[in-house]
């Protein structure tokens, strides 16, 4: 198990390797702003709360990390025109376990990561799926712009923030939503 110290250690070393690798690219940044940029990949506000988070003791029980939905499909040509071609994503990896049986594969875009199945036994048609994000504006003016002959959604205004649902091919419903402040 790695110890607060360790932990710190590592942190400042990477702060240390983007330092020489930026200035590799005459690109010179004080150490204090190297700091900030570690902590903010680590997924903090700024290096004392990376510190104050890493000065607490490892937490009992699970953490999770992040949520990959798996959303059932019927049509890979289907499937990549609507979620490669219409909204954007990129293939990842693809897996069958055979040629001819269904497909698994991943898509991605902006962090997001989706898998898509023609297994029936992985996830239920007409599921939903809730993303939070920022720029649903100016992603659904992206979406409308292509014409895409089979969807032209809109964003709605809820309580929570700005929703643009966009329905798949196969019934699912992707939900991505710019939260309000507050």
């Amino acid at each position: 198990m790695t110890t607060v110290d360790q932990a710190k250690a590592k942190a400042k070393a990477m702060a240390k390797r983007l330092r020489v690798a930026l200035a590799a690219r005459n690109l010179a940044v004080p150490h204090a702003t190297a700091l900030e940029l570690v902590a903010a990949g680590l997924g903090h506000d700024d290096w004392n709360t990376a510190c104050s988070a890493l000065d607490r003791p490892a937490e009992i029980g699970p953490r999770f990390v992040e949520a990959i939905p798996i959303l059932r499909i019927f049509d890979e040509a289907k499937a990549r025109e609507f979620y490669c071609g219409f909204l954007g994503f990129e293939a990842g990896f693809e897996h069958r376990f055979e040629p001819g049986l269904p497909l698994y594969m991943e898509v991605a875009r902006a962090g997001l990561r989706l898998h898509l199945s023609e297994h029936h036994g992985d996830a239920s048609p007409g599921s939903a799926v809730f993303v939070p994000m920022r720029g649903v504006h100016a992603y659904h003016r992206e979406l409308i712009d292509k014409r895409y002959g089979y969807a032209r959604p809109g964003v709605d205004q809820a309580p929570w923030g700005d929703v643009l649902e966009v329905p798949d091919p196969f019934g699912n419903r992707l939900r991505f939503c710019e939260r309000r402040d507050g």
